[in-house]
């Protein structure tokens, strides 16, 4: 069935594709839900965040989420309000109902009233201070202000010393959501300490993994040119945070006992930096490598990464690694991608890697460390019992992390954030004058 479409507010870029069918989802696995008594599942659920093909994290993990819900409920039940980045615009699937521009106020109330007059039972809005327009992201808490049905709000950045104007947008958002998701014990953590955020409103859920078959390395290389190489892969977007040139600079050390082995870095420039200062980090890498005698030895794979592509990719890795420069990273879809496909993996020691790779299920080396990298490196590609070991471990720890139990869990937190919801008032903790003062200053600055 075609889609109409017409504009739903002055600005260009903010779009109304209205589908003369209702949205519902069929009961294929309520039998797996424990539904509280007396509620029921939500059918008409409409997802906030970016989406694909816009190339970031988020838009994949919106989209993986999307897949996951209407793999097991029906696919009827779920529409996007897409968020677009400035000067782009995407072909988005017909699940994509809505477009909001990203520096334009006017979008958000926009599509808190096309969402208002739809058929929708809740919103699950996906949270990250950088894809929302205003100050810290303040222009979604237009849209919050306006919606009438229940909101879950999945969190993928919770900062342990946020700036004022950082605390004050999640603490409006927070006051202004049913439920909100987290993805790790310390981002549950934070909430409840710096955010002042009640333990009993938050629901631990993982990110979500596709449940990938545990292979060897080796039926994938041919595919990238690798055959009887031995790969270290980091992919994602890149950007001067990710600490790719530790491993390169590592590289020298690694090759003069395994002289087969080569550094994969997949993934395009981020488009927030490449609009800022082009492929200049890129160019800074293969640098490095050249000045370090290993460019023969370090692949680039320029390109962002499809979902299709990424289960190949993560199959030729015989060791993962995430060479982060800082411990401030809430979550890891990356990371946890590696663990879900049982790859040896090594990190520095951000938040997401101290619970994932615990008990054994990878190795952490200190931020910044070419030799503690090189160290560990030769040290599990000269142990081929304990490497398989940390492998066999991680896959079987992810097993919990696979999408359909993942989609099971955010059903189950719809489930709550309809029977808990309170009427008249929509907040679940008070919101003081000082900090409602700072939200409308914000908004409007």
């Amino acid at each position: 069935m075609s889609a109409r479409s017409f504009s739903a507010s002055p600005k260009p870029n903010t779009l109304m594709r209205c589908k003369a069918r209702p949205l519902m989802f069929n009961n294929k696995s309520a039998s797996s839900l424990q539904v509280i008594p007396g509620s029921s599942l939500p059918v008409r659920v409409a997802v906030v965040g970016n989406h694909l093909p816009r190339q970031c994290g988020i838009a994949t993990f919106t989209t993986d989420l999307c897949d996951a819900i209407a793999g097991e409920y029906g696919s009827a039940g779920v529409l996007v309000v897409a968020v677009n980045d400035p000067q782009s615009r995407y072909k988005y699937p017909a699940r994509v109902q809505f477009e909001v521009t990203e520096g334009d106020l006017s979008s958000y109330q926009a599509a808190a009233d096309f969402l208002n007059a739809s058929p929708v039972d809740l919103v699950c809005l996906q949270h990250e201070y950088g894809i929302f327009g205003g100050k810290s992201g303040s222009y979604v808490l237009r849209l919050l202000q306006h919606l009438k049905m229940p909101v879950v709000t999945t969190l993928h950045t919770v900062l342990r010393e946020p700036d004022l104007d950082q605390l004050v947008v999640l603490q409006e958002i927070a006051a202004r959501s049913d439920r909100l998701v987290v993805m790790s014990e310390h981002s549950s953590q934070f909430l409840q300490d710096v955010f002042r955020v009640p333990g009993e409103k938050i629901d631990l859920i993982p990110h979500g993994i596709p449940d990938l078959p545990f292979v060897e390395s080796a039926l994938y290389k041919d595919s990238f040119s690798t055959k009887g190489r031995t790969v270290l892969l980091t992919f994602g977007l890149l950007s001067p945070n990710k600490g790719f040139e530790s491993v390169i600079q590592a590289l020298p050390r690694i090759l003069s006992r395994h002289s087969n082995v080569v550094y994969m870095i997949a993934g395009a420039t981020h488009p927030h930096v490449r609009r800022r200062e082009g492929d200049r980090y890129r160019l800074q890498l293969q640098a490095l490598a050249r000045e370090l005698g290993v460019e023969e030895n370090v692949v680039f794979h320029n390109r962002f990464v499809s979902p299709q592509e990424m289960a190949a990719l993560v199959g030729s890795a015989d060791i993962y690694v995430t060479p982060y420069r800082y411990e401030a990273q809430a979550v890891s879809g990356t990371l946890a991608y590696a663990l879900g496909a049982g790859k040896a993996i090594i990190s520095t020691p951000y938040w997401h890697t101290a619970e994932l790779l615990d008990d054994g299920r990878g190795a952490l080396v200190p931020f910044e460390d070419p030799g503690a990298i090189a160290d560990t490196v030769i040290e599990l590609l000269g142990n081929d019992a304990a490497r398989q070991a940390m492998c066999k471990r991680a896959y079987t720890y992810a097993r919990r992390m696979v999408w359909d139990r993942v989609a099971q869990s955010y059903m189950r937190a719809f489930v709550r954030a309809r029977a808990t919801r309170m009427q008249p008032a929509r907040v679940a903790f008070p919101v003081q004058t000082a900090e409602s003062n700072a939200t409308s200053r914000l908004i409007n600055a």
